[in-house]
């Protein structure tokens, strides 16, 4: 198994222990709200890449130039929040889900507390008592894994230099 499909099999596996231990747990298919509300696009390795470009070319023509559409609206976009190009809006589901970034796996799941990357709506019910006994994991040590994978570019700059 690759380094990256390791990350990915430990992510999933705390993903299913958080799930596992509040079935309500607001992050499942049908939660959009980070997608529609990024600080900005994902930051992706070679080899996440690597993974997501084969899915985003098997796509049906017509959904693949929606994407390139957004693609282009968002690149260089200074403003914040922005939609993920890659969002099926109507369905509220990502068309590459399996192949997605790290960084979509883990929002929810694991915390930058330092930059605020997490999702507001966990937080809330963190402070309200709620989800009192939620241990998020610790994004910098993904992102230290991650590096060893090479360095990292916004998915519009992968996607306009190679699709």
């Amino acid at each position: 198994m690759s380094k990256l499909q390791n990350l990915h099999a430990d992510i999933d596996a705390r993903v299913n222990d958080i799930r596992e231990g509040h079935p309500d747990w607001p992050c499942a298919k049908g939660c959009d709200a980070c997608c529609r509300q990024l600080a900005r696009l994902p930051q992706l390795t070679p080899t996440e890449w690597e993974l997501l470009r084969p899915a985003l070319v098997a796509l049906p023509p017509e959904q693949l130039e929606t994407i390139r559409r957004r693609m282009s609206t968002v690149a260089g976009q200074n403003a914040t929040p922005v939609a993920c190009p890659l969002l099926d809006e109507a369905s509220g589901a990502c068309p590459v889900y399996a192949q997605r970034p790290v960084a979509c796996r883990t929002y929810g799941f694991y915390v930058q507390r330092g930059v605020g990357l997490y999702c507001q709506e966990i937080k809330a019910g963190v402070d309200h008592g709620e989800l009192a006994d939620v241990v998020w994991g610790n994004q910098e040590a993904i992102d230290r894994s991650l590096a060893e994978s090479g360095e990292t570019r916004a998915l519009d700059e992968w996607f306009a230099h190679d699709l």
